[in-house]
Parts: C-alpha cells; structure tokens; sequence
C-alpha cells in the first residue's frame, strides 16, 4: 500500500469551486446549464501480471485521496480510515469494480453532482487554462414552444480572433437548423458539439414565428484554441461620470498581465465607477479573482478577502502547521511581484446571469464583505464548494505515475466571505432582477445594452431607462454550458 499521507500529495493542486446549479425543471429560473475471480496483486506489485490489474493501482489512488481529501468523507461509510486497516480485506474491496470510473462514482457522496475523473489529466489541464476546440461562437438555445421538443439557437457572443469573429454572425443572431437538420432536444448536443464543422441556417423571428431567412454560417473549430477572457473594456463618459466597462468572460491566470493592464489603463483615466460583466463567466483561478478584487479596491490590503472550509482531517492539519492556507487575503503584488493598480472603489456595480458562476461569485460575496455591490440581473449559478485536481504521484517530488493518465477532481472545501457567509449554493440574488431577452439582447458594451443601461442609470442617478424592450412569453433557456467550466481553481498551492 502507498502511505496515507497529508504532505505527500503535489506540488500544485487545482481548487475549482464546483456548486450545485439551477434545477432543470426549476420554475423560477429557466437557465439550464449544462456531465471470474483474478488473483489478487498488490496495486504497487512490479509483475508482468500489473496490465491486467492496474485498475487496482488506479482505485487504490482514488481511495486514498478521496479518504485524505474528499470534503464529504465521514459521511460516506466506504471512505472510513477503517477501510484500509486490513491489507487483505482493502485490496477486495478494491476489486469491488475493475471499472475505475465506477468505483470512483461508487465512493461520492449521495448530494455530490460536481466531482468527477478524467482518464486523460492533460483533458483537464487544457480546461483549466481555458484550452479547448472551439469554433468562437458562444450560445444558447430556447425551446420554440412550451412543451415542443424543437429549439432555436442564438448567440450570446463571438470570441475575438476566432473562427467565428471572421464570420457574418453577431451577438442576437438567430439559427433553426444545423446542416439543414432542424434543432432539437434529442439532436442539438451531436450536431453543434459532435462536428468539427457544420453550417447554421438562420432565421427570422416574426409574428410570434421563426422563419428561416436564407443565411447561412460555416463554421470550423480551431483545436486548442486559446479563449480570451477579457472581451469588452471601455470607459464609458457621461455627465460628470467616467464609468469604466469590463466584459470578463474567465478568471485564466494565463491572462493577468493583460487584466492588470486594464485597469492600470481604468486607473489612469481616474474613473469614477465600473460595472464588471461577469454574466457569462464560469469562474477560474483563486489567485486571479483575488487580484481582481484587489484592483477594484486597494484600501483593504492584508484583509481576509475569503476563508477556506475543509474537510475535519484538513481544517485540523491547517490551523496547526499553516494556518494563512485557510485565507486569502488582498494584496498589491502578484505571486511574481508585479504591482496592482487600484481603484479604491467603495461601490460596485456587477452584471450576473445563471453562467456566473464560482469564481465569479466569490468575487460577488467576497467584495460584499467590504464595499457595496449592487447586483444587477439575474441569480448566479449558486457554485459555493470546491475542488482540487489530483494526480496520482509516486512521490513526494511530484512525478506522475507513468502507467495511466487518471486526474480526478474531488469536491474539498466550501469558500466563506470575510462574514463567514458561504451558504449560497441557490444561487447569490441580484439587488436588480433583469433576465437576458433573447430578442432584446443588444451589443455588448454600448450603453442601450439593457443590463449595462440599469447600470448607468443608478450610477448617474437617472430616473430615465434606456429603452428595452420587454418579451412577455415564457421561454425555457438552456444554456449549454459544461457545468465542469464552474470552476475555481487555485495555483501553487502546495502541500509539502
């Protein structure tokens, strides 16, 4: 058996926020975002027999990590220290299933919809720094009418330098079919994610029907294609207010040198206020929303920006040997000791939707703790506990065992604001409840954009709405967001 260890894990482990999401058929909330007996070998055995029972290895790595690092383990009976007391009697329970994937499942906690595996790590690392196949083109889809199985498509946003930027598609277009195949339940996941290239037919929305207009859009994924998170940043003049404007799209630590750019640029403009997009960010990086608070404000240096709560084994381990592990705090320097431009902002105003998620609202609930946030549109994701990404290391130096390529991604924690506030998995509730119009949704950044507008109306103090028009019809949204992109996830973190 390898030795349970608290230090022995990794250099860096991966914290993802991962939280419950809106129920699918939630009334309240039409967002749907969307995961013969063998002889027995010792999982650390050196035999030409180890092919045939790797499994054995990969469930003896997924055990012990789950019993070490899994924040629901003293609720789930298989998890108990005692499990392992016997060599014997562990390595049966190891061939329990020869699917690790199964036995993985097998050990999670009867409310854990968030943890998964991944049998190729590198899968996961791509995500994480917002890598993927992708064509540029973010969308969702409604149903055409309540309780038909047929859909149409619209698009929320074109990822600069992308495939689809190079396209004739813009944000509020409208598409009914993929290859002249008509949208539906059943069909939408393989015709928009199971083609490397595909054809949107347009359409029309008139007299209460969509109608096909003609158009079409070809459009190819670029593989490993590299997601910008900053898409709109912009100062916005009116009156005596210089109202900064930021769409962040992803909290990607790839990309902190240009957020930090931003708002060095924010700062020397001496703005006024700043609406931060965040409606359809699905979270990233600790350090980075860190950073970002810490832009936003600057006067709370050194301050507990959000606390960490762990299983008992880890909150006991951390509070004796490295209590600071349990906080983050606000700075003015980034772990590779460049500056952070600060705004010294007492008021925020943050633009959500469903998609915002993780670290997109510990931001929310973090800053919340400090200065006022006026949260504008519609409830978050609701994503308040976390993940680490594990691999299985051979050793303390951090090498990964050269026989499979198993990460998983447990949930380990839950993340408190300063207040200790952390019960948010329904969602955190805007102070100004406004639903994306699929037929109003407006250009990103421009003042008549609806929930920028609200924005600019309460900073100004306007009575006067920009106009918008209002869609009256019940329509169910879903958005076809992978629910593992609700991250939050956290650097160099490392136990030795």
């Amino acid at each position: 058996m390898k030795t349970k260890n608290i230090l022995k894990l990794f250099f860096f482990v991966i914290i993802f926020l991962s939280l419950k999401s809106c129920n699918k058929n939630d009334p309240d909330d039409n967002i749907i975002n969307f995961v013969p007996d063998t002889t027995i070998v010792s999982p650390e055995a050196d035999s030409e027999s180890i092919d045939n029972t790797l499994y054995l290895e990969i469930n003896d790595f997924i055990w012990e990590n789950l019993n070490q690092y899994y924040y629901w383990q003293n609720d789930v009976a298989n998890l108990s220290d005692a499990k392992s007391n016997d060599a014997s009697t562990y390595l049966e329970f190891l061939k329990t299933y020869s699917d690790s994937e199964k036995f993985f499942e097998s050990l999670k906690y009867k409310d854990d919809r968030w943890s998964w595996i991944e049998k190729d790590y590198k899968t996961l690392e791509n995500q994480l720094s917002g890598i993927s196949s992708s064509n540029g083109m973010d969308f969702g889809l409604s149903y055409v009418c309540s309780g038909c199985p047929e859909l149409i498509g619209f698009v929320y946003y074109i990822e600069p330098k992308s495939n689809a930027s190079e396209q004739d598609i813009k944000r509020g277009d409208i598409f009914y079919a993929v290859n002249d195949t008509p949208l539906t339940v059943d069909n939408w996941i393989e015709l928009l994610n199971g083609n490397i290239s595909y054809t949107l037919n347009m359409a029309d929305y008139e007299n209460s029907t969509f109608k096909s207009n003609g158009k079409s859009v070809e459009l190819t994924k670029i593989e490993d294609f590299q997601e910008n998170p900053i898409h709109t940043n912009k100062i916005i003049e009116i009156q005596d207010k210089k109202i900064a404007y930021l769409l962040y799209n992803g909290f990607l630590s790839s990309f902190e040198d240009p957020l930090i750019s931003v708002f060095d640029d924010f700062k020397s403009n001496n703005v006024t206020d700043l609406v931060l997009d965040l409606r359809y960010n699905p979270g990233g990086s600790v350090n980075n929303s860190t950073y970002l608070a810490s832009m936003i404000t600057g006067q709370f240096k050194g301050e507990v920006f959000t606390k960490e709560i762990w299983n008992s084994k880890l909150t006991t381990y951390f509070e004796s040997e490295a209590p600071d592990r349990l906080v983050n705090l606000f700075t003015d320097k980034t772990f590779s000791g460049n500056n952070l431009p600060a705004l010294n902002l007492e008021k925020i105003y943050i633009l959500t939707s469903g998609r915002s998620a993780s670290a997109s609202e510990l931001v929310i609930n973090g800053l919340s703790s400090h200065i006022d946030v006026v949260h504008i549109g519609y409830k978050t994701a609701g994503k308040n506990v976390g993940s680490v990404t594990l691999y299985d290391y051979i050793d303390n130096d951090g090498t990964k065992n050269p026989k499979h390529d198993y990460a998983m991604q447990p949930i380990v924690l839950k993340m408190a604001n300063k207040d200790g506030f952390s019960d948010y998995s329904d969602g955190l509730i805007p102070d100004i409840e406004i639903k994306e119009d699929i037929f109003n949704l407006g250009v990103l950044g421009e003042i008549n954009e609806p929930l920028l507008a609200e924005a600019i109306s309460k900073i100004t103090g306007s009575s006067k709405k920009y106009p918008k028009k209002i869609f009256n019809e019940s329509r169910n949204v879903i958005n076809p967001e992978n629910e593992s992109k609700m991250r939050m996830f956290k650097e160099d973190f490392n136990l030795k």
